[in-house]
């Protein structure tokens, strides 16, 4: 009799989870909200029901009998519902109890507390109580920094730093909209270098399985422009973080699946920013584990929810010397580096996408994953579900992946549509009055820097029609322009070789406009420039 697994999500963090189930034997019904997701043409069976509805889902699934042997997700934030059904067909799987622990963080943070977890220290806001914290003796008792979030949502979507008081109303504002249940979490914000790490609880056992340095930009948002796996933190710390994970997944009670972290090390030592009973989104359990460890994590955790044993983790694993925690802990460890970088843009409407083929065709580069297309509207990413694309890389030297990704990610190029607001405040160097500082511009002069372009700039004249511009580097950006870099990883030179390269020809350009565009919004800010002087 064939067999189904029911998988959550038909996205694209889904798709190694729908290639395991095949892989395995198994025919797959894949439900989302969204009939038109990328992955619903692989399914063998499709089902358009929102994840939310658990009850609908359950119910789907006791109609399949013993034809069904199993439900799975990766990569979404409905993990309690993969429990719920679960319980209700006697599935393996974590309890729903404990996944709901792992899904509203003040459940979370107060299952830390109880059991002396290292976490930081929070309230609860509910949308009604915004108005009673702006009391000035309410203002008072609060110690800036915080970081609010939604309670219950992922991709860093509502999540930032409040720097002050007059940061503090739209930044809850924001997390509250930005919550299903109209909560938002308030805690003190962790200064200390970020990590994600992946892991499998198995029979009383964990075993880590994907341990990746985190890179977080763009304060007082948290954007990750990308990851590193494996971790090159000292072996002592990096021991600390899997205690304290270990730790954390007791307390929420998670017995039975895989468990994800993001985790800082702060002064103080390991803190937890969340533990989430699923694998991590963000292309780790899918692709970079996969491809430094040789292991097929998705495939070892749908095992498990199918009832059978995770026979190559079980095989390839290695014990870890790490004292005091309430599970055996054993690791299947990195062999290669593999690194994602993202690319992003400034505010606009994509016209034309250069970049995707030089991307795929640069050395140790795995996958180039385009998330924008023309006609979209595009803003510098105030969440990690804003980014325009990413790109993935493998080599056995780390140093090889690092820049290889890094350098992939230069080559892709979105290029804007001119006669568009957006793009011009943006230039312009407006921000939003709580949002000091953001978004950054591709090229952060310090002061000296910025006197001298400005004073060289008090007497600039124009850029001849067609001329390489290359040419023309103002000798005060001249002496940074290959070792200051945007946000693309692009340094000046090279954002001015790419111009030269897509606009051989272009129209007479003013110096001032052109220099400053160049400071603030990189290779699409001069794009726009010269393409605005051709439209006129």
């Amino acid at each position: 009799m064939e067999k189904y697994v029911l998988i959550l999500g038909a996205g694209l963090m889904q798709r190694p989870s729908i290639e395991a189930a095949c892989e395995l034997g198994y025919k797959t019904l894949v439900v989302d909200a969204n009939p038109n997701a990328l992955c619903t043409g692989f399914a063998d069976r499709f089902e358009p029901i929102d994840l939310k509805a658990k009850e609908k889902i359950a119910d789907l699934a006791l109609s399949m009998g013993d034809g069904l042997a199993g439900v799975f997700t990766a990569g979404t934030d409905f993990s309690a519902t993969v429990s719920y059904v679960a319980e209700k067909c006697g599935f393996k799987a974590h309890s729903y109890e404990s996944a709901l622990n792992a899904s509203n963080k003040i459940r979370m943070r107060s299952c830390f507390k109880k059991a002396g977890v290292p976490s930081p220290e929070f309230r609860e806001v509910h949308r009604s109580q915004i108005a009673s914290l702006l009391r000035p003796s309410e203002m008072e008792k609060i110690k800036f920094p915080k970081v609010v979030k939604p309670v219950d949502n992922m991709g860093a979507r509502g999540c930032r730093l409040i720097r002050n008081q007059s940061e503090f109303l739209p930044s809850v504002e924001d997390a509250v909209r930005n919550s299903r249940s109209g909560k938002a979490i308030l805690e003190d914000y962790m200064e200390g270098p970020e990590f994600s790490i992946d892991a499998v609880v198995w029979n009383g056992t964990l075993t880590i399985t994907g341990f990746a340095d985190r890179h977080i930009y763009y304060s007082p948002y948290f954007i990750e422009m990308g990851h590193t796996m494996p971790t090159i933190i000292e072996e002592k710390k990096r021991n600390e973080l899997i205690l304290a994970f270990a730790r954390g997944i007791k307390a929420l009670g998670l017995s039975a699946g895989v468990a994800k972290a993001d985790i800082k090390y702060t002064a103080d030592g390991p803190m937890i920013g969340e533990i989430a009973a699923r694998l991590s989104g963000g292309y780790m359990s899918g692709w970079t584990y996969p491809y430094a460890s040789n292991l097929e994590l998705t495939k070892q955790a749908l095992l498990i929810a199918v009832g059978r044993e995770p026979e190559d983790l079980l095989l390839r694993r290695k014990p870890l010397p790490i004292s005091g925690s309430p599970f055996e802990i054993y690791e299947v460890p990195c062999i290669k580096t593999s690194a994602e970088r993202a690319w992003i843009s400034i505010p606009g409407v994509i016209k034309e996408i250069y970049g995707e083929d030089r991307c795929l065709q640069y050395p140790f580069i795995k996958n180039a994953m385009l998330r924008s297309k023309c006609g979209d509207k595009v803003d510098f990413p105030r969440n990690n579900v804003e980014k325009c694309g990413n790109c993935i890389s493998t080599a056995t030297d780390r140093n090889l992946a690092v820049n290889a990704a890094e350098n992939a990610a230069a080559r892709m190029v979105l290029r804007l549509e001119t006669d568009n607001p957006q793009t011009e405040t943006f230039l312009m160097g407006f921000a939003r009055p709580s949002e000091d500082g953001f978004p950054p511009s591709a090229y952060e002069l310090n002061p000296s820097q910025r006197e001298a372009l400005d004073k060289y700039l008090s007497s600039a004249g124009t850029i001849a029609a067609d001329k390489k511009t290359e040419t023309k580097i103002p000798m005060c950006l001249e002496e940074i322009a290959d070792n200051i870099m945007d946000w693309n990883h692009r340094s000046i030179r090279m954002t001015l070789r790419a111009f030269d390269s897509i606009c051989p020809r272009h129209p007479e350009m003013d110096e001032k406009v052109f220099w400053n565009a160049l400071v603030r919004g990189g290779l699409q800010g001069i794009l726009y420039v010269s393409d605005s002087v051709v439209s006129k």
